[in-house]
């Protein structure tokens, strides 16, 4: 008889959320260290750069890799990557975080391959597993991450010193990542919308979803990527971006979240949309009014994308471990902190706060959400299925 694994090996939210977490953290109390308390963090020359990639190939990575081999098993019926297995991607994951905490002393060759290596492995996966059990709808997604593999790889190439490739590969990275939000919010969230109504006694065609329009989401999300490539005419990435924050407000609006207001563990995906919706309005006015890029890419990153990924962890983490759909106590605090954090940033961002102390504020903000996340889910996260199954 095989033995089972311990339940933080026993299925790939467990222990990728918890990184998640603790990462998100860590990595911005060290980062601000740096910036405001002569922290000797060995960063080397690109330090700045550095933050940024933490974000994305860190943290980001985490995130989605816990989800994605998560869901994975939901569409496919394959069984979830566990113990050992498990154990060596994990390893992958973080033996990036210590070559790029160690970039300064590490041959930067060598921290590249060892950075890259974790999206590699997880696309590899992903596709082998979605190949054997025919689930050709979610290639896309295969593709998406061998691309977000390859933004990783233009911000080595600039830490390598063999081009200038780090604002490329981030704001390729950034797309990505909007693109991966729109596939995946605008899956559940109309349908975890739809089914709570249901329950709830009331009508779940108040939740409109449109093929069409969803097609058109897609593609003029999609579209930013080669936009934001023709960086002589930056006006014809503003354009595309305002359009993908008309149709992406539109999609929204049908979702009908306000419906939703009396179940945090729905209305928080509805408000991290919104954030999405807030950036690509941000991002396609930048050009036009000459703002610093700053201010969308962190309404996109710690707005959309730390709203949306807290408010998947906190269901994930509940759903999957036979335990009733509902936030835990104190939950809502870990919704309130990461706004707070975001709100914040923005106005350090737009100058309507000083920027260190916006920074600060944010900042700490940021990590009591995600430090209040690992707290609280812990317990949830590291023990067996409250139904007794396995996973």
């Amino acid at each position: 008889m095989t033995q089972s694994p311990p339940p933080l090996l026993a299925y790939p939210f467990r222990p990728f959320f918890l990184l998640t977490g603790v990462y998100a953290a860590v990595s911005i109390v060290a980062w601000l260290g740096f910036l405001y308390g002569g922290w000797p963090l060995p960063l080397g020359g690109h330090a700045v750069y550095w933050h940024a990639h933490e974000m994305l190939f860190g943290f980001i990575a985490a995130a989605i890799a816990g989800f994605l081999l998560t869901a994975m098993t939901n569409w496919t019926g394959a069984p979830p990557l566990k113990g050992g297995g498990l154990l060596a991607l994990l390893l992958l994951w973080l033996a990036g975080r210590v070559a790029m905490w160690l970039t300064g002393y590490l041959p930067s060759a060598l921290v590249a391959v060892v950075d890259i290596s974790f999206l590699l492995a997880v696309a590899l996966y992903a596709g082998t597993v979605l190949r054997r059990y025919g689930n050709r709808r979610n290639y896309l997604l295969v593709a998406v991450l061998l691309l977000f593999a390859v933004a990783n790889t233009l911000m080595h190439l600039q830490f390598m010193g063999w081009a200038m490739s780090a604002v490329l590969g981030q704001t390729l990275a950034f797309n990505l990542i909007t693109l991966l939000m729109v596939i995946i919010a605008g899956r559940i969230t109309p349908a975890f919308t739809a089914n709570w109504l249901r329950m709830q006694g009331q009508d779940p065609a108040q939740v409109h979803r449109s093929e069409r329009l969803d097609r058109w989401v897609l593609i003029v999300t999609a579209l930013m990527i080669p936009a934001d490539l023709i960086i002589a005419y930056a006006w014809v990435g503003g354009l595309v971006a305002l359009a993908a924050a008309l149709v992406n407000g539109v999609r929204l609006w049908q979702w009908s979240g306000w419906l939703s207001r009396r179940e945090p563990l729905l209305w928080i995906l509805h408000l991290g949309y919104l954030w999405l919706v807030v950036a690509l309005v941000l991002k396609g006015l930048t050009p036009f009014l000459n703002w610093p890029a700053s201010i969308w890419l962190h309404a996109m990153g710690v707005g959309a994308a730390g709203v949306l990924i807290l408010g998947v962890m906190t269901r994930v983490a509940v759903g999957h471990t036979g335990r009733a759909l509902h936030l835990v106590r104190w939950g809502v605090l870990i919704y309130l902190a990461v706004n707070i954090a975001a709100g914040l940033r923005l106005l350090a961002a737009t100058d309507l706060l000083d920027y260190q102390l916006g920074l600060s504020l944010s900042g700490g903000a940021w990590s009591l959400a995600f430090l209040l996340f690992v707290v609280l889910y812990w317990p949830i996260l590291s023990r067996p299925r409250a139904d007794g199954r396995p996973g």
